[in-house]
């Protein structure tokens, strides 16, 4: 890869040279705008997801017309690289022939049956036989699904009630986990959104991640309470905060210990650094697995599982009811088999890994060289940009409130040199199949010359290290 070779040149460089690199020009927003404006009467906040309104970044949202390969348009003919992916799943990239094809042929015969479909058996069977940590699995239409009946089949399976998460973690809007931490290191949680009701929060303990003696105190207060811990493996909806392996194995030996049921939340890690997850990555087994995004190719699906013994109890076998209409949806089952078809081919992560560690080396390189407190941080595919002097950020509460100021400037910078993230510091980026050196090459400069307008803006000693 050249990325260092570009890094490299780049860092001897002032900052206003780096305009060399780049024709000025100023993107037209004018439709987005329109869009935008118009939206506004429709929907709360003009968006139907809170983080796509920009709030977090400022401006206008842009409205995409269409994505190809590593690409995305916006509806003034703008053109992007882009690093969010639809938020993880389209590890492919954009409209990938195999998955569009699919997709075609399924709706061809139909969109929706509320019967089962061959394709939902399909697409089990390449999962099942190749994941190990999966003996039966459930299809629904989201994370938040598949994460909601998780927890409904634990509590049932335990017999308790209480579910432990930990700050850092988001699992979905589920009510019970729409939570944060109360006042003490052991008490229950306190609703983090309007409309949900004490008693449904109160079911819930929050505890700081990384944080074992917090961990082991809850379960001595509440140990006949608790039926389940659940946490991301790989927490990547605040910030990368990526756990120990040690950590990990602590989790699953006291909840074995004690008769608790650990949750694996791998709707963005699975499928995504390894065919296995973050279960594969770190050699864990858990009670129960909830996936999405990635299975579906880009279509809504979720997916929740565990040995045939506890996904027994779901209805109609068990006494656990779970259903939906639009669950194994064909389409998105189509779609999903061609992406997990992909994956399983020859050495697909070791590549993907390979690609994303250059482009990450490359620029950690460059900020280290200016010594810039940014880093970023990564795994598999996934990584994010920290404005940190910290070798690793594990906890949400190291995260620095106000670098979030410094990113909606690189934001900013980014989208006038045609690269797009997801426009919230707290989020991660994604690294596809479609990303080529050149992009990434491309990438890597343009990010280096936002960087240095985003530290040329900052005061001197909140900029170096």
């Amino acid at each position: 890869m050249k990325f260092f070779l570009v890094a490299e040149e780049l860092g001897k460089l002032q900052p206003d040279q780096h305009k060399l690199h780049f024709f000025t020009k100023i993107m037209k927003r004018t439709q987005s705008q329109a869009l935008y404006q118009k939206a506004l009467t429709y929907f709360p906040g003009g968006v139907n997801s809170p983080v796509r309104a920009f709030r977090s970044v400022g401006g206008t949202p842009l409205f995409i017309e269409k994505g190809d390969g590593c690409y995305i348009w916006d509806a003034d003919d703008n053109k992007y690289i882009d690093f969010c992916g639809s938020w993880g799943p389209l590890i492919l990239g954009h409209n990938a022939k195999s998955i569009r094809e699919s997709v075609i042929r399924a709706v061809e015969n139909g969109t929706s049956f509320g019967a089962p479909t061959r394709h939902e058996n399909e697409l089990a069977e390449l999962i099942l036989q190749h994941n190990p940590f999966l003996e039966k699995i459930r299809f629904v239409s989201s994370g938040t699904e598949a994460v909601m009946s998780a927890l409904r089949l634990a509590r049932a399976v335990s017999g308790k009630s209480v579910i432990i998460k930990f700050e850092g973690c988001y699992h979905g809007h589920v009510d019970s986990l729409l939570v944060k931490a109360g006042s003490g290191l052991s008490t229950f949680g306190i609703s983090s959104s309007a409309g949900i009701p004490e008693a449904v929060a109160s079911e819930t303990i929050v505890l700081p991640l990384n944080d074992r003696r917090a961990v082991e105190i809850a379960i001595s207060d509440y140990k006949d309470d608790i039926a389940a811990i659940i946490i991301e493996p790989i927490p990547a909806n605040n910030g990368l905060l990526l756990q120990t392996k040690e950590y990990l194995d602590f989790l699953r030996k006291i909840t074995k210990e004690n008769n608790i049921l650990l949750i694996f939340d791998e709707v963005i890690s699975g499928f995504r650094i390894g065919f296995t997850g973050a279960a594969g990555y770190y050699g864990i087994q858990p009670d129960i697995l909830t996936y999405g995004k990635i299975i579906g190719g880009g279509m809504p699906v979720g997916a929740y599982g565990a040995s045939a013994e506890i996904m027994s109890r779901i209805s109609p076998d068990g006494d656990v009811y779970q259903g939906g209409t639009l669950s194994g949806n064909p389409v998105a089952m189509s779609a999903g088999i061609a992406q997990v078809r992909a994956l399983l081919q020859g050495e697909f992560y070791e590549r993907l890994e390979k690609k994303t560690l250059a482009f990450t080396d490359a620029l950690n390189s460059f900020a280290k060289s200016k010594n810039y407190r940014f880093k970023v941080f990564s795994i598999g595919s996934i990584f994010w940009f920290a404005f940190t002097d910290l070798e690793h950020v594990r906890d949400a509460n190291q995260i620095e409130s106000e670098s979030m100021s410094f990113f909606k400037i690189l934001h900013r910078e980014l989208l006038e040199k045609s690269v797009y993230l997801g426009p919230s510091g707290y989020e991660v980026g994604f690294i596809s199949a479609a990303h080529s050196e050149k992009d990434l090459e491309q990438a890597v400069t343009a990010i280096c010359s936002s960087l240095d307008t985003v530290f040329a803006e900052l005061p001197e000693g909140i900029a170096k290290i």
